[in-house]
């Protein structure tokens, strides 16, 4: 038996990379660039990644006092200056905005080490800068997220969470503060935020709302941490990863990869608080708020004016603000939108806030 040598190819270029090489492929994604600086010889060099990154020609001269002029004035004080690298040595990490030649802004992580000799001198440092502009993009987008579910949750008692199955558990803080409720005894009894005597109901409806992979509502009273009760709307809305269940018709839809679950106050302030302690809205009411409830109900001028039998013309005027609050119309057209549904009621500072309540259908229809 006769063997035989693998048969050998020329290899175009060593499989030995070098540090160079790496360099060349890494900087290839246009994310990070490299820089050093021997203080001996006095020489700096930047790698042609941090020029792209820089927006700079290569052709133009390296030095770090150039690097420090294309930071941020307001991020420049957290980087060390020269003199604190060359004398002291310090480098250290950092998270600053470049600022580009062309007015363009990237935000790069900046690490450095400085390299000494026997005795202790400093004598060269190298650093690397990494492009994060997408990652802090996405950071400040999470955070404002975060701000204005909070600024919803206290203001205006209206919470939003991911679910990643039903019946829901993982609320929000903000919600389990309402409630008063821990997050594993959430976890332990779903059902626990709604009050004793509709539990049967839900733990039977939700389930089966739920099964027709749909978007529904619930309508549930919550226990306050309070000691008092309100009745809260629960919209669950399932996401999808936009395929479809065994090239099924839309009319089956796949099964969700979570579930948005949106719950806001099923009352109005003005369901809930006695007329009697009630601040009157009505000398409150402006031009801005009849247009705001004409819009709610899709009524046209010609609408308002037939729906409260005062000519088109002094609906225009009152809406205008021409008119005057001591108009003898103005409480015709009140009467009117309010009969349609219309709530207006006075908030916090004083401001007027204006709702249509559900379940009322208006009696105009839009004339065109």
């Amino acid at each position: 038996m006769i063997a035989h040598a693998p048969a050998r190819h020329a290899a175009p270029r060593s499989a030995d990379l070098s540090s160079r090489d790496f360099m060349r492929l890494i900087e290839a994604f246009g994310l990070t660039g490299a820089w050093r600086w021997d203080f001996v010889s006095g020489q700096q060099v930047w790698s042609s990644g941090l020029y792209r990154l820089a927006g700079l020609p290569e052709g133009e001269p390296a030095s770090y006092e150039r690097l420090l002029g294309l930071v941020h004035p307001a991020d420049r004080d957290v980087l060390e200056d020269a003199a604190q690298i060359v004398q002291a040595g310090i480098l250290g990490s950092h998270t600053v905005r470049l600022i580009r030649p062309d007015g363009t802004s990237r935000t790069v992580v900046s690490r450095g080490e400085v390299f000494f000799s026997p005795e202790g001198r400093a004598l060269a440092a190298t650093g690397v800068l990494l492009d994060v502009t997408d990652r802090e993009r996405l950071a400040d987008l999470h955070r404002l997220e975060q701000q204005r579910r909070s600024s919803l949750a206290q203001q205006a008692q209206v919470f939003i969470h991911t679910e990643p199955t039903l019946p829901p558990t993982e609320y929000g803080p903000d919600f389990l503060t309402l409630v008063g409720l821990r997050r594993d005894e959430v976890r332990a009894d779903w059902l626990g935020p709604i009050v004793r005597e509709e539990r049967p109901r839900w733990r039977d409806e939700l389930p089966r709302l739920a099964a027709t992979l749909r978007p529904f509502s619930i309508t549930p009273t919550l226990r306050l941490a309070d000691g008092g009760t309100a009745p809260f709307r629960m919209t669950m809305v399932p996401l999808r990863d936009g395929s479809l269940r065994g090239g099924a018709s839309r009319e089956a839809p796949s099964d969700p990869v979570c579930w948005t679950i949106v719950v806001t106050p099923l009352e109005t302030e003005a369901d809930v608080v006695p007329e009697r302690q009630r601040p009157r809205a009505e000398p409150s009411i402006e031009g801005c708020h009849l247009r705001a409830a004409r819009g709610l109900l899709d009524w046209t001028l010609n609408d308002l004016a037939r729906e409260s039998g005062v000519s088109l013309s002094t609906v225009r005027r009152l809406e205008e603000e021409s008119e005057g609050a001591s108009s003898r119309s103005r409480p015709h057209v009140l009467a009117a939108l309010r009969k349609a549904g219309i709530v207006f009621t006075v908030v916090e500072g004083g401001t007027v806030a204006v709702a249509r309540a559900e379940g009322v259908t208006p009696p105009g229809t839009r004339s065109g």
